[in-house]
């Protein structure tokens, strides 16, 4: 029965290294120990009928029949998959009722963060672990990253050439009515494992937009808050020196406010030579060495370490340099400006056009591999 068990699980994660960010293999198999922590052996069987795209209650059910549930089993094991946040759902009104849809979730962004009421130091370091082995190289391999950055509002304030997907203040104004706050996982699994951030006392960091904001407060992640209140935080975040990173798209789903001691992408991007060329940006930091001083703010504000100081003067690496603009408004002498680069990114539309085309991405490159 182990065995058994165990060939459940590998087939799982094979099923979900079929996602747009897929979950691959390591050397260690820490991959597996992450999915018996989150599924039993029959959600796993349940959830190697789901897909990405989200199927219907009664499509999913076709699968099933021969076990001899009913459909309301079925369902209500399947709402218990999405309690425990191992699986996404959602419903829409087809006609006069409302249908229950169903698909996998990836494991990030998705089943990590569906986990924050629930996060144990093992499996901490498991994600820890497997981020570092596998799962990070997975998130480069498209070139295409779920999150983009955007530059602080105070390091843009006199720019006029600024998109609208650019600018945070517009985001938050005109991306849905339902916006939540969550604690980020990032600070709580540090503070978990006796590491809290150094950047920020501030948790409840981590915010979501629309259908993922109401998921979230439904699942007790998160807390309703108004458009004021979320733009107070935004300038306390901008205040402690955060990187703002929406989701990659022009309508993202979420926000996070990341540093270099506790937010996975930027503390294991930082290990690179050249990070920057895995972000989603349309700036970089620019120094006036007229003006500059050399004291070093700039410097300490970094969370790339892109800034040197040599012969007194602030020097910019643009390998590592992601145009957040977090050095710029605490240069005493306004020697640094944010410099937008030529090629512009455009973020696709919305979410499901980003995972679009992270996968037409890697179909791409795998059809090259073969050729």
């Amino acid at each position: 029965m182990e065995e058994k068990n165990l060939d459940i699980y590998k087939e799982l994660a094979l099923h979900l290294d079929k996602m747009p960010i897929g979950y691959p293999p390591t050397d260690s198999g820490v991959e597996i120990r992450i999915l018996k922590r989150l599924f039993t052996p029959e959600d796993a069987e349940i959830a190697l009928k789901l897909d990405f795209i989200p199927k219907p209650l009664k499509k999913i059910y076709r699968g099933f029949k021969k076990k001899g549930w009913n459909i309301e089993e079925l369902e209500s094991k399947l709402d218990k998959m999405y309690e425990k946040g191992i699986i996404n759902y959602s419903k829409k009104k087809e006609g006069d009722q409302y249908v229950k849809y169903y698909s996998n979730a990836m494991l990030i962004i998705g089943m990590f963060e569906y986990q924050l009421n629930r996060l144990s130091k093992e499996f901490i370091e498991d994600i820890n672990q497997y981020i570092e082995e596998s799962f990070m190289e997975e998130c480069n391999q498209s070139g295409i990253p779920q999150l983009r950055t955007i530059p602080i509002e105070q390091s843009i304030e006199n720019e006029v050439n600024v998109a609208k997907y650019d600018l945070i203040r517009d985001i938050i104004e005109n991306n849905g009515d339902s916006i939540a706050v969550a604690e980020c996982i990032c600070r709580k699994s540090m503070d978990i494992l006796g590491e809290p951030c150094k950047k920020t006392d501030m948790r409840k960091v981590c915010f979501s937009f629309r259908a993922a904001a109401e998921a979230y407060v439904d699942k007790g992640l998160a807390e309703f808050i108004t458009k004021d209140e979320a733009l107070d935080i935004f300038r306390k975040v901008e205040e402690a020196g955060l990187v703002i990173q929406p989701g990659n798209s022009m309508r993202p789903m979420c926000i996070c406010c990341c540093c270099d001691c506790c937010c996975h992408v930027l503390y294991n991007q930082n290990k690179l030579e050249k990070p920057a060329q895995f972000f989603a940006t349309n700036f970089c930091a620019k120094v006036n060495s007229e003006l500059c001083a050399g004291c070093g703010i700039c410097k300490d504000r970094c969370n790339m370490y892109a800034i040197s100081i040599i012969e007194n003067i602030s020097v910019v690496n643009l390998n590592r340099c992601i145009g957040c603009g977090v050095c710029i408004p605490t240069c005493p002498n306004n020697a640094i400006k944010l410099q937008k680069k030529e090629d512009e990114i455009v973020p696709p539309k919305n979410t499901a056009a980003t995972y679009l085309a992270i996968m037409d991405k890697k179909a791409e490159k795998a059809r090259a591999q073969k050729s």
